[in-house]
């Protein structure tokens, strides 16, 4: 790994402890994240491509890998897909190359970006802000491991909403003070 992926995976980090972790946007991230079962992966793609064939062998890897050693994985691509639009197009093609590996019902692909925007909101809605990063991530999650965590936590329904509920609270000016976004 060199000093930028370091960079960048350190950003990465920040933004998991102070905003996921510590904004408890997903409660089921710190039981993984304390036990280092988070593979954190810098891709090195410039081009969707690239991208896809990295995502590939994420998939491959962490499907064949025990969920003790590795549960979940952020595959950063600071290089590609920079672009909200883009980046939300090729989302079709990673849920599509989860089906096209056989691996639908065990691993899906949740997206964190910069600049993520839901629909029919504005850009600067602060509920955008629960699944924006320092850089676009596609994060592989276990179906299993999923299904465990909703089980354990019966308000699971109700995560969207009490995330919105907090980043009102907080505002932009709390947002900003985390210090959580691109390096």
């Amino acid at each position: 790994m060199n000093a930028d992926d370091e960079q960048i995976i350190a950003a990465t980090r920040n933004w998991l402890d102070k905003a996921v972790i510590g904004l408890n946007l997903c409660p089921f991230a710190k039981a993984v994240y304390v036990k280092k079962q988070v593979r954190f992966v810098v891709s090195a793609a410039t081009t969707p491509e690239a991208l896809l064939e990295s995502l590939m062998n994420e998939l491959q890897l962490l499907s064949d890998t025990d969920p003790e050693v590795t549960d979940t994985t952020l595959l950063i691509h600071p290089f590609v897909l920079t672009d909200f639009l883009d980046f939300n197009e090729f989302l079709d093609v990673a849920d599509a190359a989860v089906e096209d590996m056989q691996l639908d019902g065990e691993l899906q692909v949740a997206s964190f970006h910069p600049d993520y925007q839901f629909a029919d909101t504005d850009a600067n809605d602060i509920g955008n802000y629960t699944n924006r990063a320092p850089y676009p991530i596609l994060h592989l999650l276990r179906e299993e491991s999923i299904e465990r965590a909703v089980a354990a936590f019966p308000e699971a329904a109700e995560i969207f909403d009490k995330n919105i509920a907090t980043l009102e609270q907080l505002g932009h000016d709390g947002w900003d003070k985390l210090d959580v976004g691109p390096a």
